[in-house]
């Protein structure tokens, strides 16, 4: 892919900010740490819940339960996927998710349909007492009546763009890129 088919929209510390605030505006969403827990979207859902997490600490003095969902098995197109999808873990925050304030962390919100997976999937671990949805970015167009409470940041993209996350466990780097998709890709 060529460089010009890629176009930095968050850095490395806008990234860092943003997640700082989200962090902020969850605990005075939950009014508090009291029954929090953070769920990130594999994958890269589950980095920015880690990082969220360690924002909550530094600022709250208190260690936020966290955890992840893998939700392929969950996905409407599944079929679509193949014979063999490669399934991953789900590990759930220690001491369930039953009457706690759980927090979805994802990347990107597009469709909505990954939100109703993990929503499908968490409710086939407890009853959280609340769910909250936060994202890094909000891309728009979606399919499903599903909406952020937490949002880092919006943005408008064209039908044959998308929006890539990058987090250092993954892609060596932190950042938020728009990326062009090829027509017969899109």
């Amino acid at each position: 892919m060529l460089d010009s088919d890629r176009i930095p929209i968050m850095d490395e510390r806008a990234v860092l900010r943003t997640v700082a605030r989200m962090a902020r505006e969850i605990v005075e969403l939950n009014a508090g740490t009291d029954y929090l827990v953070l769920v990130g979207v594999e994958r890269r859902g589950t980095q920015l819940a880690e990082m969220i997490g360690r924002e909550i600490e530094k600022a709250e003095g208190v260690r936020v339960p966290s955890g992840y969902l893998d939700i392929t098995l969950y996905r409407d197109d599944l079929r679509t996927i193949g014979p063999r999808p490669v399934v991953g873990a789900t590990k759930l925050p220690p001491g369930g998710i039953d009457d706690k304030a759980v927090v979805i962390v994802d990347d990107v919100l597009y469709t909505g349909r990954t939100v109703r997976a993990a929503l499908n999937e968490l409710m086939d671990f407890g009853r959280p007492g609340r769910i909250y949805l936060c994202v890094l970015v909000d891309r728009g167009g979606r399919e499903l009546p599903i909406q952020p409470d937490i949002v880092g940041r919006q943005v408008e993209v064209m039908p044959d763009q998308s929006v890539e996350v990058l987090v250092p466990e993954l892609d060596d780097r932190l950042g938020v890129d728009i990326v062009t998709v090829p027509r017969e890709a899109a």
